[in-house]
């Protein structure tokens, strides 16, 4: 039995994720500054590389189709004092 290869996930830049983005949706809303967002909110996963950050087009787009659903209930809330 010969061991199963592993997919490539496409490492990219903000900037890279953006493109890989607009290559296979080119009408997507999705924006450079919100790429950015997941990434500085640690929302998705990243590796550094040097100076740079990368993270897999296939984890933002699993956030997209999936965004949690924030806890918190509308209105205003009580403040333990």
């Amino acid at each position: 039995m010969e061991p199963r290869e592993k997919p490539v996930r496409r490492m990219r830049t903000a900037a890279g994720v953006l493109e890989a983005l607009k290559a296979e949706d080119p009408g997507t809303e999705v924006t450079l500054h919100f790429i950015k967002y997941l990434i500085r909110a640690q929302l998705v996963p990243v590796v550094h590389v040097g100076r740079k950050k990368l993270a897999a087009v296939e984890d933002v787009q699993a956030y997209l189709a999936a965004p949690p659903i924030p806890d918190t209930e509308p209105g205003i809330r009580r403040v333990a004092v």
